[in-house]
């Protein structure tokens, strides 16, 4: 099970001690925990094994381009969803560093000496090469290669991972999977993740529209943070959670303001395919497959319902084959 430690700058070296002193740790800001990610998270397995050591993964909240920008940053991956990749994983701890104007002032040498050998206790540390640190991020990975033998410390780097999309090699980064949810591009973003991109919310009371047409849908609330993809109607797969024999439920999901209906209101909501029980307050895991089409305000009822109608049949294709 995934143990997280949240806790300011001073009590981080009291509130880790109490559970393990040493620590093999991935340090970064994992958003999206991508194929990337999941390389420089590798590593620290490897060494656990052959010195007995706790896995652990060391990130910030909030994400440091919100602290500098002053604005919420929308996340692949929340805190509660990184949890539960993480353990996934295989990773044993995880370690909520706060992002502050005191962390933001640290010294490159000032963070790997007080933050990382005092309070963390790191016995070893892996990164991508593109990681950097301290004050004004003038600490990159080479530098903290060359702190960390000072300190008798490894420091492992792993180099960038691309992947060949459309003939064309990519860097796997959180930003291009980004543009490419932008896009109404899913399954682009879902090979640099090495998962479908998931949206999970919790099923709440809505207007009851669908039903009135004949497809009844789950109108899901998701955390502010969470990073939305365009709106649109897509083709996804449906886990409940803690439902082991409710999983790959196939669904038609729709996210925007439902013009022909409301036009007013954003709201993401989910028609399952075959299935009508009631789901109300229970978490469903969504997974993006496929983008079907924008939005589109129809003449009336009828050619909405008929066009749904169309989404089921695609959807039911796409994810047969």
């Amino acid at each position: 099970m995934l143990k997280i430690i949240t806790t300011s700058l001073e009590n981080i070296s009291q509130n880790t001690e109490n559970i393990h002193n040493n620590y093999s740790i991935a340090l970064g800001n994992f958003d999206g925990i991508h194929k990337g990610h999941q390389q420089v998270i590798k590593p620290i397995f490897n060494y656990s094994e052959t010195e007995k050591i706790i896995p652990s993964l060391v990130t910030f909240i909030p994400h440091p381009q919100e602290f500098f920008r002053g604005k919420k940053k929308q996340l692949l991956t929340p805190i509660p969803e990184k949890c539960h990749i993480l353990e996934k994983l295989g990773v044993k701890q995880l370690i909520l560093l706060p992002f502050n104007q005191e962390l933001a002032s640290l010294s490159a040498e000032k963070f790997v000496e007080d933050i990382l050998i005092k309070k963390i206790k790191a016995s070893f540390i892996s990164i991508g090469e593109d990681f950097c640190f301290g004050y004004q991020r003038q600490g990159n990975a080479k530098y903290l290669q060359t702190l960390g033998s000072k300190y008798n410390i490894k420091v492992s780097i792993t180099k960038e991972q691309n992947l060949t999309i459309e003939g064309e090699s990519i860097k796997i980064s959180s930003s291009y999977i980004r543009q490419n949810l932008r896009d109404g591009k899913p399954e682009l973003a879902n090979q640099m993740l090495g998962r479908e991109y998931q949206i999970i919310g919790e099923v709440i009371e809505g207007q009851k529209l669908g039903r009135k047409i004949g497809f009844p849908t789950a109108n899901l609330m998701i955390p502010d943070e969470k990073f939305i993809p365009k709106n649109g109607v897509y083709a996804v797969k449906v886990d409940v959670e803690n439902d082991s024999l409710l999983s790959n439920l196939q669904g038609v999901m729709n996210i925007g303001t439902r013009p022909t209906i409301d036009g007013n209101n954003f709201s993401i909501e989910v028609h399952l395919l075959d299935y009508h029980e009631n789901l109300y307050h229970k978490n469903l895991i969504v997974k993006l497959v496929k983008f079907l089409r924008p939005e589109n305000k129809f003449s009336s009822l009828d050619e909405l319902k008929y066009q749904i109608e169309l989404d089921c049949k695609q959807t039911r294709l796409i994810l047969k084959n």
